[in-house]
């Protein structure tokens, strides 16, 4: 009877030990996993849901509220709360808000499927593309200035900015400048025509 009794104790302890062994291995794999889940990651997971609004506050103290609308390589796409769409460079997030039940399905986020094709475009090829489709932006510096007009090209890494009044087409008569831009200094890109989208 006590040879029963000290078995159950000795196999009760073993299975404490191996219970704990295994929430051990559970929480550094979870800390494994966090610690390789970046900001673009996360916004890929909140991208899938087309009623999270996010709050994101830039380096040059400028906030944006709307909803994400895509996520590449090195930037944000947004539908913000006045109906334009905004494309914001990631390196110029300073933090980005949203509600806590948000933040915590973000964190969960399982690892990317394989990239599709949105998801590896540079700023760089979508501001190309604006150019190409002669849409009218306002581009917003990392500086705090602003520059409306259109991009007449985006080269390897900087764009060329026709300015003029963004409720007129780009013509000749209507140019009251051309400006060179670093694509670095680019915070973000509002485009002005309403139905241009990402």
């Amino acid at each position: 009877m006590r040879w029963d009794r000290f078995f159950e104790d000795l196999e009760g302890q073993l299975d404490s030990e191996w219970e704990a062994e295994r929430a051990a291995l559970d929480s550094e794999a979870e800390r494994l996993r966090m610690s390789r889940l970046g900001l673009r990651d996360r916004l890929q997971t909140l991208r899938a849901d087309p009623a999270s609004q996010l709050t994101v506050e830039l380096a040059d103290g400028a906030v944006l509220t709307g909803r994400l609308t895509a996520v590449g390589a090195d930037w944000m796409g947004m539908s913000s709360s006045d109906e334009h769409t905004v494309v914001i460079a990631l390196g110029a997030v300073a933090a980005v808000g949203m509600p806590e039940a948000e933040v915590l399905r973000s964190a969960r986020a399982q690892p990317p499927a394989p990239q599709r094709l949105a998801e590896r475009m540079t700023l760089g090829f979508v501001l190309r593309d604006l150019a190409r489709r002669r849409v009218p932006v306002t581009l917003h510096l990392r500086a705090g200035r602003t520059l409306s007009g259109t991009i007449d090209r985006a080269l390897s890494d900087h764009l060329d900015l026709a300015l003029h009044d963004v409720g007129e087409p780009r013509r000749a008569g209507s140019i009251a400048g051309v400006r060179i831009v670093p694509l670095d200094a680019v915070a973000w890109v509002r485009l002005e025509a309403h139905a241009a989208q990402l």
